[in-house]
C-alpha cells in the first residue's frame, strides 16, 4: 500500500513536469502565430490549451483524492498542497499563451504587433519559453540552485516588458490607438507568464526545504 501511494505521489510530479512542457510550447508557438500572422497555429494552440486545462483538473482530483485518503502529515502533505498552487500556476500560463494566439487571431491577416517591435516579442517568446522549459527542469530534479536562478531571467522580460511602454509613450510613436492596446496587453501576456514560473520556482524551493 505505501508503495502504491508513494507511485502516486511521483505521479504528481510528473504530472507538473508535462504541464510545464506543454506550456512552454504553447508559448513558443503562440508567438510565432502572432510574429508571423499564422492563423493555423494560433488556432492549434488555442485547441492544444484544452489538454493543459485537464491535465491540472487531473492533478487537483488526485491530489485532493490523496489527501483524503491518505492524510498525509510533513512533507508528503506539502508536496501535495504545493503541487495543488504549482497546478495553478502552470494552468495560468497556458491560458496566457492562448490569449498571445487569440490576439493573433484576431488580428490576422494582419499583424498584431508592429514591425519596430517584433524583435522585443521575440525576445520575450525565447525567455518564456526558456522559463518554462527551466521550471520542467526544477520540478523533475527538484533543484532549488536552479530555481533560485530563475529570478533572474523574469527580471529580463520586466525589462523588454519596460521596453514596450516606453516606445509606446514616445512622442513620434507612430502606433493607432487600436495597435497600443494589442501591444499593451500582449505584453502584459508575456510579463504575467514569467511571474507565474517564478511562482512555480519559489514553491519549488518551499517544497524541498520548507522555508518561504
Amino acid at each position: 500500500m505505501r508503495d502504491a501511494y508513494h507511485e502516486q505521489l511521483d505521479s504528481v510530479g510528473h504530472t507538473l513536469v508535462e504541464m510545464a512542457g506543454l506550456v512552454g510550447r504553447a508559448l513558443s508557438r503562440a508567438t510565432t502565430a502572432l510574429l508571423e500572422a499564422d492563423l493555423a497555429t494560433a488556432e492549434a494552440v488555442i485547441s492544444a490549451d484544452d489538454a493543459v486545462d485537464a491535465l491540472h483538473r487531473e492533478l487537483d482530483v488526485r491530489t485532493l483524492d490523496l489527501m483524503a485518503r491518505q492524510q498525509p502529515v510533513a512533507g508528503d502533505l506539502r508536496t501535495l498542497v504545493t503541487s495543488l498552487r504549482m497546478s495553478a500556476d502552470l494552468e495560468r500560463m497556458g491560458d496566457l499563451a492562448r490569449h498571445i494566439a487569440k490576439v493573433a487571431r484576431m488580428r490576422y491577416p494582419e499583424h498584431a504587433v508592429p514591425q519596430e517591435l517584433r524583435p522585443i516579442f521575440e525576445q520575450m517568446g525565447e525567455i518564456g519559453a526558456e522559463l518554462a522549459e527551466n521550471v520542467a527542469r526544477i520540478v523533475e530534479d527538484k533543484d532549488v540552485e536552479a530555481a533560485r536562478g530563475i529570478e533572474a531571467r523574469d527580471d529580463a522580460v520586466d525589462r523588454l516588458h519596460s521596453a514596450v511602454f516606453m516606445a509606446l509613450l514616445a512622442q513620434d510613436s507612430p502606433h493607432t490607438t487600436e495597435s497600443a492596446i494589442d501591444v499593451t496587453l500582449l505584453s502584459r501576456y508575456y510579463e504575467r507568464f514569467a511571474d507565474h514560473a517564478v511562482s512555480v520556482a519559489r514553491r519549488l524551493v518551499f517544497l524541498v526545504t520548507g522555508e518561504q
